[in-house]
């Protein structure tokens, strides 16, 4: 895990009192620090599930004013990772059940497939370059490791690969469901699988081959034979994922 992701004085992000003086770039940067550690925090559940995120709290862990955590937590409500109560502030969200799962990826392989399809059909010369780009930085980042930190960028990667896929479909209804129903995996807390990574990119890689043939049926062949693999690999756990 990285050094700012650590609780304590090594949590540190940026001193409170030299907030006011940056920049807005500075600013943004701030906030996206903030904003990776408090989610470092929940998905390592170091915040456990169901349990209050204290502003107060995560600023003098932090070492910054309260602004960039509510920042934070608002993104976080918007990834599902936290919920706001009235009158009783933040909650780290409960983790998907198995059943909850299993719901979930049935309206993945509704969605995908039809998605996948309409991509191989419609994508722009740009968008197909996307898809590339994103699978050849997948073979460079380590989709291993049960800490957030260790699969972060793996997993953005494969979350990007699979929103510019459903965006290049030309159905923007469907590219919003689409992204909706992979940012729910967020809840389930995963941490990486041994060998998943690998699995993973051979699968988008035969997605890939498809889309730049341009063949619908085998496009969405190849993303339902990835989505169904994908839900084996989450049923072969034998226990909840162990953090810390």
């Amino acid at each position: 895990m990285l050094s700012e992701d650590l609780p304590g004085p090594r949590h540190r992000v940026e001193p409170a009192d030299r907030s006011a003086r940056q920049t807005s770039p500075q600013r943004q940067a701030l906030a996206d620090r903030v904003y990776e550690s408090i989610k470092a925090m929940v998905m390592d559940h170091e915040i456990a599930p169901g349990a209050r995120v204290g502003i107060e709290a995560l600023s003098r862990d932090l070492q910054v004013s309260p602004t960039p955590v509510r920042e934070a937590l608002a993104r976080l409500e918007s990834d599902g990772l936290v919920v706001k109560r009235s009158q009783a502030g933040y909650r780290a969200t409960e983790l998907l059940t198995p059943q909850d799962l299993e719901e979930l990826f049935e309206m993945r392989l509704l969605l995908e497939p039809k998605a996948a399809a309409l991509a191989a059909s419609n994508a722009s010369e740009e968008q197909l370059d996307q898809l590339e780009q994103i699978v050849e930085d997948m073979r460079f980042r380590p989709g291993s490791g049960s800490r957030y930190a260790e699969y972060r960028e793996f997993a953005v990667l494969d979350q990007r690969f699979h929103n510019t896929l459903a965006e290049a479909a030309g159905r923007p209804l469907l590219a919003d469901a689409v992204e909706r129903l992979h940012s729910h995996l967020h809840i389930f807390r995963l941490s990486s699988i041994p060998g998943a990574g690998e699995q993973t990119l051979a699968e988008h890689e035969r997605i890939v081959r498809a889309v730049l043939r341009r063949i619908p049926d085998r496009t969405a062949e190849a993303m339902t034979e990835h989505l169904e693999r994908s839900l084996e690999r989450q049923r072969s756990r034998q226990e909840p994922p162990s953090f810390g």
